[in-house]
């Protein structure tokens, strides 16, 4: 079983190749190292002691999809490529809908024109906006409050339109929510080419003084210490819910969505101070204004995906910040 990979050098798309290849799947990856780097495949190879075939491209390029599966049997797709920044989206949206967008129906055109009808799409909780009441079910209203969630809708609207049109396709739309973490090995995890726009990545460079300071966003937030809350999961637990998910549209005909999440919401303050307690070191923070488009908390119930597909969270935010602190300490060491 043959799966393309697309975006596989990112944070969760090389976790991810290495749980398919861990399970036994051949992986096929594409990436433009947009926001990576080149050695992370070097490194999936080291933890997995496998090879696989790599193309270096856009997904926005159809004659380099067309390449990839004229020249490999591809079997399914796992979607991670594009932008995913929320700050940013707001600030870049055109960029957003254009990256996101395009390459999303470059992809699906490909697919369809070779008869590959099996995708795992990588959504957003972005999508559910400001939550009525919380934790979040799949069937609660969609709506988003910025640019990069409301690419991520568009394409689940994009990917349920298709469905409708032919129902040959099996689709699994997961909808993350806040993947944090590294690999245990220390060799992959979440290393931005810029200044970070995700949190533990900011935390962990405040950690080993590559920056000075930690920018809360808000503490006047609707929430038990003012900042906000998330539902913070650990990226190899998320990496695995894409198994399950391959498992399920490889068996299964249609289209659905899972929420993949722990259930437990933490907030910003929550996470820096379990972060400097395990790891004994100090981070300074100061609280600045909101970014535009953020909301008070998210979190998730992650229960259907644990009854459709068998999947559920297993570590905990401890082991998540051990283990991003470990990535960028090994980072140092080389």
């Amino acid at each position: 079983m043959k799966i393309l990979v697309t975006g596989g050098t990112g944070y969760i798309g090389s976790h991810t190749c290495v749980e398919l290849l861990d399970a036994g799947y051949e992986i096929v990856v594409i990436d433009n190292f947009s926001n990576s780097q080149p050695d992370v495949l070097d490194k999936i190879k080291m933890i997995t002691r496998k090879d696989f075939k790599f193309y270096k491209g856009d997904v926005c390029d159809k004659e380099i999809l067309q390449m990839i599966f004229k020249e490999n049997k591809i079997d399914a797709v796992v979607h991670f490529a594009g932008f995913k920044a929320v700050g940013e989206s707001v600030i870049k949206p055109l960029m957003y809908y254009r990256n996101n967008i395009d390459s999303t129906l470059s992809l699906l055109e490909v697919m369809n024109e070779y008869n590959c009808k099996k995708i795992v799409f990588s959504s957003s909780a972005t999508v559910y906006g400001k939550p009525d009441k919380l934790p979040i079910k799949e069937n609660f209203s969609l709506k988003t409050t910025n640019p990069y969630g409301a690419t991520k809708l568009m394409i689940e609207d994009i990917l349920r339109d298709l469905y409708i049109s032919d129902n040959d396709w099996s689709i699994a739309i997961l909808r993350y929510f806040n993947p944090i973490g590294a690999h245990a090995s220390g060799l992959i995890g979440e290393n931005p080419n810029d200044i970070p726009n995700n949190l533990m990545p900011y935390i962990v460079k405040v950690a080993t003084k590559e920056l000075e300071c930690l920018n809360i966003f808000g503490d006047d937030y609707d929430t038990l210490d003012g900042t906000g809350v998330r539902d913070y999961i650990h990226v190899v637990d998320l990496s695995k819910g894409h198994i399950k998910a391959i498992e399920k549209v490889i068996k299964d005909k249609g289209v659905d969505a899972y929420n993949l999440g722990t259930g437990r919401g933490y907030s910003v303050l929550e996470l820096v101070n379990t972060f400097m307690k395990v790891n004994n070191v100090k981070i300074n923070y100061k609280i600045v204004g909101r970014r535009p488009g953020d909301i008070d908390a998210c979190y998730a119930d992650p229960s259907y995906a644990k009854e459709k597909l068998g999947w559920s969270a297993s570590l905990g935010i401890e082991q998540m910040c051990k283990d991003a602190y470990n990535f960028i300490k090994k980072i140092e060491e080389m």
